[in-house]
């Protein structure tokens, strides 16, 4: 049986440990917050009082963390994880940060005798909590090949996309796509709404006609056109505004270093910032859908 370490049992990171649990893993968990660590425990994992502890006996370890400036303490810099674990281990660090912060983790844990990988995530607090998952991983074909049970546990796709990385690239990428149909359809959504149409009607148009995409069909931001969606649920959980402009962010500090025209994913991450401050509040923990709101 695998032991493996999880890091960050957040909105994400919870569901990701609990699936590891339910397949049999023994996951030793760990999160700055208490009540992060006791629902943990219920879903069947084991909770340490400190990131070290959780560490010391494990094959593996996934971590699931805010920023690219985290991860880095919190392996190398602070809390010194890779010094911590047991020569060897397999690292699968699934947070969205940039490749820089990837390929500088893959170098210092091998340096240290480890095996890394980047492996972010696509597909939302729901996919996670069904253990659906995409995942896209950077680093060598041998590392990411020994990952693949672990990831199988949380996700039902697993992409390699090259070397440490390039798993970021890719999850870049897809988030600023993301950011872009989203915002064209709360835009497409609202002027139909405001020129007499039903949204679930239009909705049902668009999704058999050429404008039918991922946000409009999965995670529809008009409130009451999708009974589970956010947008339902008055936009709360999923996936925060704050995270998509982060998201946004790596994009931009990757298209000005590789001279890229992205005139599309900086207006898109120009339309979050103004939804985030929008009618005098920070909208910044709603889910990212509720860019819907700027357009009423």
């Amino acid at each position: 049986m695998t032991t493996v370490a999880f890091i960050g049992l957040g909105n994400m990171g919870g569901g990701m440990a609990a699936n590891l649990a339910k397949k049999g893993f023994t996951v030793r968990a760990f999160d700055l917050m208490p009540e992060h660590l006791t629902q943990a425990e219920k879903d069947g994992c084991v909770a340490f009082k400190s990131a070290q502890e959780a560490v010391k006996q494990c094959d593996a370890v996934v971590s699931m963390l805010p920023n690219g400036s985290i991860v880095e303490s919190v392996y190398i810099d602070k809390d010194k994880l890779f010094d911590a674990m047991p020569k060897n281990t397999l690292v699968l660090d699934c947070s969205t940060v940039a490749p820089q912060n990837s390929q500088r983790l893959a170098n210092v844990g091998r340096e240290k005798g480890m095996r890394v990988v980047d492996a972010p995530v696509s597909g939302g607090v729901a996919a996670a909590a069904a253990g659906t998952l995409a995942f896209m991983c950077g680093g060598t074909q041998a590392d990411v090949d020994a990952a693949r049970d672990i990831l199988a546990a949380m996700g039902s796709n697993i992409f390699r996309a090259g070397d440490s990385g390039a798993g970021q690239v890719a999850k870049i990428c897809n988030n600023m796509l993301l950011a872009i149909h989203m915002a064209g359809t709360a835009e497409a959504l609202q002027l139909g709404v405001d020129n007499g149409l039903d949204p679930k009607v239009l909705s049902e148009i668009m999704l058999k006609s050429s404008g039918c995409n991922w946000s409009l069909e999965k995670y529809n931001p008009y409130p009451g056109v999708l009974e589970n969606s956010a947008a339902s649920r008055g936009y709360t959980g999923g996936f925060m505004v704050d995270l998509m402009l982060k998201d946004l962010g790596l994009a931009m500090q990757a298209s000005l270093a590789s001279a890229s025209s992205i005139p599309m994913g900086a207006a898109a991450r120009n339309l979050f910032s103004l939804h985030k401050h929008s009618g005098g509040e920070d909208k910044g923990k709603m889910d990212f859908s509720s860019i819907q709101q700027l357009y009423k």
